[in-house]
């Protein structure tokens, strides 16, 4: 029996595996890893999602009922596919059911029913592991090794699959290396808090993963072991499983943080690396169940718009599951962030080497939820080593991997072994972890705030505040201040000035006083009048209601019209009030409430001249998720996904880091072209654009280029014969569909340029060519298909991907957008991607470049490039950065470049007769994802106009009095100081460790047989003897200093002499003359 309907593996598909070779010598096995992922639908089953959680009965009736109502009714033939799993016993929020000939009707009357909230297809996953041995020589456990990354864009694992990485960091060149490794549980201090009788005991810690052995000899306290797979074993058949467990709760060689933990194991992976949707939701439901405190999720993906694997993270906090999760292997890139770890209620981690570098795998911020209106959020939040860090083996002994996956559980277990230091577990919830994680994190220095977070992990100064906790609401970041650089990156890059666009920053509002919670009355603006913080204007919007554990600040400033040529540092602060409901309703009002402030200091210059601005149009760039949007450049076949954001913080971010070296002014545009003052800007810079553009959009345009506005446009390819061939499937309803635009929308493009006689062609070219001394190098661009008469274009011999370069369908590989068995999917079927190995023909005199000047009086200029990826750092192979300070002299100056206008590679600009010009693919639904387009009989229309983005600015409360000079020295939780904080005087304690059975390996690289740790009893001794001696001097320096001051005699304390009035009564009184 099969009870996820057809789990079978397919003998063609069968992937080979090999379990994680395990170490027991002192040097570690070198192995290259081959990652592959296919996905496939189960035919005919189907997860239906319900409202709430309803007994096996209950849902049974309301498919019943539902299905009853269907049109095809009588030929539904439909059944209830049994699940055997720990869980079946128990109410669920969701049925997977077999629905033979299951029409989208049928489908829709299912989801008409009140109580069924989504209709998902069920999936399988495969996930292919092989390893095979590097031809270099083994290297010491404790090296540093170097891999390749596959950048997969789906949700898969992130350890084992992309998480063999090479930790180089800002010191490249510097390695620390160590005869005896150690343990990363010692070098964050975890044997401290042993010391002390804490070891994670009574915390209910969760690993979703491959399995654990039953004998493993590395764990003496695993509570459960599940299994959620059609396999009929609980072992781990890969070792994946088995080290993130050891890194959370190992007793011996590889200790691990918690050792006394209830280590619950959830096998949601069989051996072959399959698994289905419906296994993940169960054992999360199941997770529920059993009142997990803690959970390491070690997959990750870039769909946040994965709405069923959200849900279900957002219950699971809400049920005060601390979710811990790996922010990514896709760095050193922005704008790479996975999710769940991107969730504002996860605790999202990235990774550093043993030299406290980022790890340069580890993911980058911003989010990019937000864009193209707002602003991202930062993440991750902290980061922990990742980089060589052991673990257990499969069997037994270590190993050293490395990855964010590597740095989640190590979080996760110093977040179990801080749990069970508190008395009042009580007040542990994911808010105040993630509250205490965060206020406690040393900040690396000369890194921003999107690649570290709040900083290094410290476990010591956590528990501290820990366990001085009292329930409150936090900000994160703490403060704003445009002028702290690096780490304010890239606030700190760029000034605000009078008439600029506002600058967002998107604050996170973590409530540690309940799951839910609201901010009372309104925000406050209250600017210091001594600093100038009446220079500036403030306004604020906020998630209406805070759950779970969190919500959104965003904060809007501008500079106000007093201060248009006025240079300095002007200060304020937030002030705002969260009240959540008190678990005691007999506290005051039934609410707690807690008032937290958000300084703001910023940076404004005189308003710089028109020439010196530019303007980035992000409103009309589209990524993944919603959409299915391919890759700019084509050759990348394991990157094919758009999903960076397109924006000058992202994946833009070199190209924003040079043009404010040549001192241009960079603003982001995220509302229609209708929404902006062209009279204030020099430049309109369109990059990449794939949305479609308002009629209105287009008219204001033309009059502001006739008005002395000048626009550059970087585009990309756009073929609909390629578009055809990389086929999309959306699950929803089971059809193919193409993709929704090229690299760029060039039909769209071609209306908003058409009026000055410019067109974009659906030629794809590529190669390498030089142009003005530089080496240059055009990545799937298209060309220019038509130019007025009079402009200058510039062309290239290139090779034409487009029509001789047929795309191969003999190599079908499968891609799943996020991978993830928890979520419904994108299935995307590509058709190779690759070019035959026949030559691709080269085309002579390609037009790639063309500059124009408008002959309106007082015009604009315009300069058209056909392809993007020169920009791009996404897959950026030679930057073209001086072309585009070119084109900006021409745009802002006027100044023609004599090295383009007397090139020898001008031509005569083309008419558009040599081919017709592109259209727009038939039966594309970008009408589902874009904010112009909308549904309608026949062809999509553009919708209404949206109205501009209106801010409602804050009235100011100004204080006369001074500001905090050091913002962040300035910030700490409201009811902890941690110079009052110290450690509880150290017991004598050790962790109960069973002793090795005969032939059980022993330590598998220390000379001797020593194995290190704090459970050994030589090497264990060493931290409290240190101890005890620290103390011993500080106490003998107090009664050094208390002796002396005893042993000083007392002096007399002076008499005060009496007025002379009073002298004589006195004397009469007493009969003596008074004394002094």
């Amino acid at each position: 029996m099969e009870p996820m309907g057809g789990a079978k593996l397919d003998p063609g598909h069968a992937p080979s595996v090999e379990p994680l070779p395990s170490s027991s010598g002192s040097n570690c096995s070198d192995l290259t890893l081959k990652l592959e992922f296919s996905t496939k639908v189960v035919e005919h089953e189907y997860i239906i999602g319900f409202t709430g959680y309803f007994s096996a009965k209950a849902r049974s009736l309301y498919i019943s009922s539902a299905l009853r109502n269907a049109a095809d009714a009588d030929a539904l033939e439909w059944r209830i596919v049994p699940r055997q799993n720990p869980a079946s016993d128990f109410p669920s929020d969701f049925e997977l059911v077999h629905i033979r000939q299951a029409s989208p009707g049928s489908l829709l009357t299912l989801e008409d029913h009140p109580y069924i909230k989504r209709v998902t297809p069920q999936r399988k996953v495969f996930r292919t592991l092989k390893y095979t041995p590097s031809p270099e020589p083994a290297a010491p456990c404790n090296a540093t090794r170097s891999w390749q990354s596959s950048r997969p864009f789906r949700r898969t694992s992130l350890s084992l699959g992309t998480g063999f990485w090479h930790a180089t960091g800002r010191h490249s060149s510097r390695r620390l290396l160590r005869a005896i490794p150690r343990h990363v549980a010692q070098i964050l201090q975890a044997d401290v808090l042993w010391q002390m009788g804490h070891t994670g005991s009574g915390v209910k810690v969760a690993v979703f993963d491959t399995g654990l052995s039953e004998k493993h000899p590395h764990f003496k306290n695993v509570k459960e072991r599940t299994n959620w797979t059609n396999e009929k074993t609980l072992d781990d058949g890969l070792g994946h499983g088995t080290f993130v467990a050891g890194v959370i709760a190992s007793m011996r060689e590889c200790q691990g943080f918690a050792p006394d933990s209830e280590l619950h194991i959830f096998r949601v992976f069989t051996n072959n690396q399959v698994s289905y949707t419906s296994w993940f939701l169960d054992a999360f439901n199941y997770a529920i169940l059993k009142k997990i405190d803690v959970l390491n999720l070690s997959i990750g993906g870039p769909d946040f718009m994965d709405h069923p694997f959200v849900d279900k993270v957002w219950e699971l906090t809400a049920n005060k599951v601390i979710m811990v999760s790996a922010i990514g292997n896709d760095g050193p890139l922005y704008g790479t962030l996975n999710n769940p770890a991107d969730q504002m209620d996860v605790i999202g981690v990235g990774g550093i080497d043993f030299e406290d570098n980022i790890a340069r795998f580890s993911s980058r911020g911003m989010t990019t939820w937000e864009l193209p209106g707002g602003y991202g959020r930062v993440k991750p939040d902290i980061v922990t080593y990742g980089s060589g860090v052991r673990g257990s083996g499969m069997k037994e002994g270590c190993r050293s991997l490395s990855g964010t996956s590597v740095a989640s559980p190590v979080v996760a277990g110093a977040v179990t072994l801080l749990a069970s230091t508190v008395l009042n577990r009580e007040l542990v919830n994911p808010a105040s972890m993630k509250q205490a994680l965060i206020a406690s994190a040393r900040r690396l220095p000369g890194v921003n705030m999107f690649e570290q977070g709040h900083g290094k992990l410290d476990l010591i100064r956590a528990y501290q505040i820990l366990n001085s906790y009292k329930p409150q609401a936090s900000l994160s970041p703490s403060y704003i201040d445009l002028t702290e650089s690096p780490y304010m990156w890239p606030y700190c890059s760029q000034p605000i000035y009078y008439g600029g666009m506002p600058t967002i920053v998107n604050v996170t509002i973590l409530n540690g006083m309940g799951v839910t919670g609201r901010i009372v009355d309104k925000p406050v603006w209250q600017p210091y009048l001594p600093q100038n913080g009446d220079h500036v204007d403030v306004a604020v919007s906020y998630a209406p209601v805070l759950w779970p554990w969190a919500g959104y600040l965003a904060v809007s400033i501008s500079v106000a019209k007093k201060a248009a040529s006025w240079e300095g540092v002007a200060q304020g602060h937030v002030m705002v009030t969260v009240a959540s409901p008190a678990e005691n309703d007999s506290e005051a009002g039934g609410e707690l409430t807690s008032t937290v402030k958000l300084p703001i200091k910023v940076k404004i210059v005189p308003t710089p001249p028109r020439s010196k601005r530019v303007l980035w149009d992000q409103y009309h760039n589209l990524r993944y998720p919603p959409g299915y949007f391919p890759r700019d450049n084509l050759r990348m076949k394991n990157d094919p996904l758009d999903w960076n954001g397109d924006h000058i913080h992202t994946n833009f971010k070199d190209m924003y880091q040079h043009l404010r070296s040549m001192g241009y002014f960079v603003e982001v545009l995220g509302a229609p072209i209708t929404c902006f003052d062209a009279s204030q800007y020099g430049t309109l810079l369109m990059v990449d654009s794939e949305e479609e553009y308002f009629p209105e959009e287009i008219t204001k345009l033309r009059r502001d280029i006739d008005n002395g506005l000048s626009l550059i446009v970087f585009s990309d390819w756009y073929n609909t014969s390629v578009m055809r061939k990389v086929k999309f499937y959306d699950e929803n309803t089971r059809q193919w569909w193409m993709p929704d635009t090229g690299g760029a929308n060039v039909p769209a493009l071609n209306d908003l340029i058409s009026v000055w006689g410019m067109a974009f062609s659906d030629g794809l070219y590529e190669g390498d060519f030089t142009l003005a001394d530089h080496d240059m190098y055009y990545a799937s661009g298209c060309s220019i298909a038509r130019f007025p008469e009079d402009g200058i274009v510039i062309a290239k011999n290139l090779k034409d991907q487009g029509t001789r370069s047929v795309l191969s369908r003999a190599k079908l590989g499968v891609f799943c957008s996020h991978i993830t068995p928890q979520c419904a999917c994108v299935r995307a079927l590509f058709t190779g991607l690759e070019v035959l190995k026949q030559e691709t023909a080269v085309v002579e005199g390609v037009p790639i470049l063309g500059l124009y000047q408008t002959p309106s009086d007082g015009g604009g200029r315009i300069a058209l490039y056909g392809d993007s990826n020169c920009i791009d750092d996404s897959h950026r192979q030679k930057d073209c950065f001086w072309l585009l300070d070119a084109l900006l002299q021409y745009t802002s100056y006027s100044m023609t470049p004599p090295s383009l206008s007397h090139s020898h590679s001008r031509v005569a600009p083309p008419t558009g007769a040599e081919r017709p010009l592109p259209q727009r693919l038939e039966g594309n639904h970008l009408y589902r994802y874009s904010k112009v387009l909308e549904a309608h009989l026949g062809d999509p229309k553009p919708r209404p106009l949206p109205a501009c983005p209106h801010l409602s600015w804050a009235k100011p409360q100004p204080l006369n009095e001074t500001a905090p000079s050091n913002l962040w020295k300035h910030q700490k939780l409201l009811s902890v100081d941690l110079d009052k904080v110290a450690l509880p005087n150290m017991r004598a304690y050790r962790p109960q460790v069973r002793p090795l059975s005969p032939g059980e390996s022993g330590a598998w690289d220390i000379p001797g047989g020593i194995m290190p740790g704090r459970y050994n009893q030589e090497v264990g001794q060493t931290i409290p003897v240190f101890a005890f001696l620290g103390a011993m001097v500080v106490l003998s320096f107090f009664v050094v200093q208390l002796t002396k001051a005893k042993s000083k005699p007392k002096r007399r304390k002076p008499r005060i002499k009496r007025p002379a009035y009073l002298q004589p009564q006195a004397a009469t009184a007493t009969g003596k003359s008074p004394t002094v």
